[in-house]
């Protein structure tokens, strides 16, 4: 493997990068370099001209690395990390049994140890950004923030902006008239939600890593008052509103027994539909639906993981491409692996639409790492700063080691990097131009250490909270099915 040392890499002043290749939005370039400076990349060409034009630089040479763009979650919860494993072999609507309750349990230093230990994961798994859909932890939202931030990776961090409330699932109630005809306490508390959203979203302007955004939990957690007000602070502030939409047959179910309109359609009707949605899942569209994003530029994020393990259908994201809708690739809190996250992104495709049809290259391996990097960046609402590598852009990086025998012998990098990547491959993680993460492991902070707080917090947090789970472990299952 290749004797590239830490000590050349962590440095604060500027860096001429000098890879076997550069994964650029055309594909991988051999003979080019970076100049990393200021957090962005200050340049990005030919090896030899850069170091004719920058001859105060020495080079740092990478040998059998290729450089490429750090991977954007586009959607993620943080907070939910000490409950990931709870998430196997459970049906769908998880978050009414597991996952509301566990964020109700957490005290601040849970939430902060939670969030800091998902955003290792991240790093981990080559993510320069996550994207948080909002904690219902009782806890002030700078907990996430603070995080994220000392963990050393980009957020763009959602605050939950629901009105309607539910005590058994913290999101959803009857929205049909609270706060919009003549009801005065609703009305008092979307304003006080909408003025919340306005403080949030000017609370951390200008933050070089955390990026405020808005959320809601699903439609149905806020009356129609606040869904537009969201859509417009959103619009405004030139950032997204996050609600997981179309993901359950239930909650579409419920939404055409109340509105006569499926939640997509439904969010159209009230003007909350367009470039500022970022809807999570959307894995149940009709072909009116897919036309409704395309026309109003609304995005999606694309979580194949999640859909899986909870049993949903799978996203048509390859009809989305051809259809140019907007989308980006989330783990939503599964596992922290880019490379993973974009092999089962194809994969799920190819299972669901590929196979049916005879497409035997299901949108090739540019498609997926497209959507992994700059589309996820553009549908979180950073397409403008980060997810490509090129001159003025934050410096969000991999090194990727393409010694390792999975890549190696390597005859289409793109399709090797979404078929044969993986965490174990990826040498070094820069996330607005520093160091964050080096063979794994965290710089600057113990990451060994906060494995093991989050381990004792884990435990306590879950065995307090008021979890209810369909299935057993696979060890129980196996014990009782060995009893039958």
């Amino acid at each position: 493997m290749n004797q590239l040392t830490r000590d050349l890499l962590d440095s604060p002043g500027p860096l001429l990068l000098v890879p076997d290749a550069v994964l650029l939005p055309e594909g991988p370039v051999g003979g080019y370099a970076v100049i990393v400076a200021d957090g962005s990349f200050r340049a990005v060409g030919p090896a030899g001209e850069l170091a004719r034009t920058h001859p105060e630089l020495d080079a740092v040479p990478l040998p059998g690395h290729l450089l490429m763009p750090g991977f954007v979650d586009a959607h993620h919860h943080l907070t939910q990390s000490f409950g990931s494993a709870l998430a196997f072999g459970e049906p769908s609507e998880i978050f009414r049994r597991v996952w509301v309750p566990l964020e109700g349990a957490l005290d601040e230093e849970a939430a902060y140890v939670a969030a800091k230990l998902a955003a290792l994961e991240a790093l981990r798994g080559g993510f320069t950004t996550v994207t948080d859909a909002g904690t219902r932890a009782r806890v002030d939202i700078d907990v996430v923030a603070s995080a994220a931030r000392d963990a050393g990776i980009r957020c763009v961090l959602g605050l939950v902006c629901n009105d309607v409330q539910d005590d058994a699932t913290g999101a959803a109630g009857d929205a049909r008239d609270a706060g919009d005809t003549g009801d005065t306490e609703g009305a008092a508390r979307a304003s006080a939600v909408l003025e919340g959203a306005e403080k949030h979203l000017a609370r951390y302007d200008g933050d070089p890593l955390i990026h405020p955004s808005l959320a809601v939990s699903i439609p149905e957690a806020a009356t129609p008052t606040v869904l537009q007000g969201t859509a417009r602070l959103a619009a405004e502030a030139g950032t997204t509103v996050q609600i997981h939409l179309n993901e359950h047959l239930a909650g579409v179910e419920r939404s055409l027994l109340r509105h006569g309109l499926r939640p997509l359609e439904h969010l159209h009707r009230i003007g909350a539909l367009g470039p500022q949605l970022l809807a999570a899942h959307a894995t149940l569209l009709t072909p009116r639906e897919l036309t409704l994003l395309a026309d109003t530029g609304a995005a999606v994020s694309y979580n194949p993981v999640a859909s899986a393990w909870k049993g949903n259908a799978v996203a048509p994201a390859t009809t989305m491409a051809e259809r140019g809708i907007r989308f980006g690739l989330g783990t939503d809190g599964t596992r922290g692996d880019g490379f993973r996250l974009a092999d089962a992104a194809e994969f799920a495709q190819r299972i669901a639409y590929g196979l049916a049809t005879g497409d035997s290259s299901c949108g090739a391996g540019w498609t997926w790492l497209e959507h992994a990097t700059a589309g996820g960046a553009d549908a979180v609402g950073l397409g403008a700063r980060t997810g490509t590598v090129a001159a003025g852009l934050a410096a969000d990086f991999l090194l990727v080691d393409l010694t390792h025998p999975e890549l190696a012998l390597s005859w289409d990098v793109p399709w090797e990097l979404v078929r044969r990547g993986n965490r174990d491959q990826i040498t070094a993680v820069f996330v607005a131009g520093r160091l964050r993460l080096w063979h794994g492991l965290p710089v600057g902070w113990d990451g060994p250490a906060l494995v093991r707080r989050a381990a004792e917090l884990a435990r306590t947090t879950v065995e307090k909270a008021p979890i209810t789970r369909a299935h057993p472990t696979s060890a129980e299952a196996r014990q009782r099915s060995a009893a039958l």
